[in-house]
């Protein structure tokens, strides 16, 4: 087993000997001294060492030859080079980065690098071309550390209440939501489609006796858009739970769940993103505040945006217009558009018990931006049928899914959220692919 030491550990040792590993970042080269700026993936640490520029021709002793072949090597050294070092770890408040240094003893070459193909100001593009480089950025590293955080945190919320977590298949016979963004492919001699959400299968939970579920995995959506806010495929945290009374049983829910995971960003990430990202993130309040969706635009008309869609939705506009809006009159980040119209939802969310025109559902809204749709689902099948008529859908593909709903099934609601969306908003990027390990859009497979 390696011993080398993560750099964030060096700062709680005394000065003795260590060693370190990571990637050479930039050498400063001087006529007396040499720096390297050595990255891990904890930290840096900045690395010395007294050149030997010059050989006595009278005369080499073997401490002078081999730090002599020590600074060639070090001069020699290219940005991205992996190396392993061994030298004295000294405490020093005059060294600018962490307040101490490693002097060289032995410096051994892992790995070299070529000349680095991306910079600092490279196109998103080209950055996301060359993304095992691009991911070497702190701020890249920082990102995965919080998502870490941040779901852990999630994980620990539902554990600790008896949530069950599961993993459900991404490979169905039919669409889970509509056939408007879905993924065909040859299954054998039939046909299959890369699940949209586990929407189906959280569900398939509750007759199971299962009570409360949660899963985060992969969705797939066919979805030509080159916004900064979709992708083809990405990472969706769905919950659902049985013994519901509303939508508003689900909000509840959902609300405590992210108070959980900012509470533990903030804790443990606070100083780096604001060091980082130049961004103050904050635990929001409880409750949420919640507007109905009717209302909401009759908010953002008064502020002069008239949202121009011929169905009932609200457009990306009006979800920035209410997001200022309640910025200003209660400020939080979140909202809750509740009461979406039956016509541009699903046909297993539940409707109003006085107006089927509405439904028991609920677009979360962050920093003017939706991440979530949450609801109350149908569990009487005679109507879940019916709807699902009303869709267009064939009751005959959906066997298997109303077979869940003949045979006892409690009242039940729940979530799904887009992991790397909430992550953009909360660190103020702007796109999800800086947000996202591995991005995958209409026109990007690779890497």
């Amino acid at each position: 087993m390696n011993t080398r030491t993560p750099v964030k550990q060096l700062a709680a040792l005394p000065d003795d000997p260590v060693t370190v590993a990571g990637w050479v970042e930039t050498v400063r080269d001087q006529k007396k001294v040499q720096f390297i700026i050595l990255r891990d993936e904890s930290g840096a640490v900045q690395l010395v060492n007294p050149a030997v520029r010059e050989l006595d021709p009278e005369g080499v002793s073997v401490g002078a030859a081999e730090a002599f072949a020590l600074t060639e090597q070090i001069s020699a050294l290219g940005h991205g080079t992996f190396i392993s070092v061994t030298g004295q770890l000294k405490h020093d408040e005059r060294v600018k980065l962490g307040g101490l240094e490693v002097k060289i003893e032995s410096l051994d070459v892992v790995s070299e690098a070529l000349e680095t193909p991306i910079a600092a100001d490279s196109s998103l593009d080209k950055r996301q071309d060359w993304r095992f480089l691009d991911l070497r950025h702190p701020k890249q590293n920082l990102i995965f550390r919080i998502q870490t955080t941040f779901l852990h945190a999630l994980r620990t919320y539902w554990v600790e209440r008896d949530w069950i977590e599961i993993q459900t298949p991404k490979l169905m016979a039919s669409a889970s939501e509509s056939r408007a963004e879905l993924f065909e492919l040859g299954y054998f001699d039939g046909t299959a489609y890369l699940s949209q959400s586990p929407q189906f299968f959280k569900q398939m939970a509750q007759p199971a006796g299962f009570g409360r579920v949660f899963e985060v995995g992969p969705a797939f959506r066919a979805d030509p858009s080159f916004t900064s806010r979709h992708a083809t495929e990405f990472t969706s945290i769905d919950a659902e739970m049985s013994w519901v009374d509303s939508h508003e049983d689900v909000m509840t829910m959902h609300e405590e769940v992210l108070v959980a995971g900012f509470t533990a960003v903030v804790a443990k990430h606070a100083e780096e993103i604001r060091e980082l990202f130049g961004v103050e993130v904050t635990v929001p309040t409880t409750p949420f505040p919640r507007i109905p969706l009717a209302e909401a635009k009759e908010i953002v008309a008064s502020r002069g945006y008239v949202v121009p869609r011929a169905d009932a939705d609200m457009d990306p506009e009006g979800e920035r217009q209410i997001s200022a809006y309640v910025k200003e009159t209660y400020g939080h980040d979140f909202v809750f558009l509740t009461d979406y119209a039956s016509s541009i939802r699903p046909f297993y969310h539940m409707r109003h018990a006085d107006d089927a025109g509405f439904t028991n559902s609920y677009d979360l809204i962050y920093n003017g931006v939706e991440i979530s749709t949450g609801a109350q689902r149908e569990h009487r099948i005679d109507v879940l049928v019916e709807q699902a008529k009303e869709k267009g859908l064939d009751p005959e593909e959906l066997g298997f899914y109303l077979d869940f709903f003949r045979y006892g099934v409690p009242p039940h609601g729940g979530f799904g959220m887009g992991l790397a969306r909430l992550l953009m908003l909360m660190l103020d990027e702007h796109s999800i692919r800086e947000t996202t390990y591995l991005f995958r859009g209409p026109t990007r497979l690779l890497p």
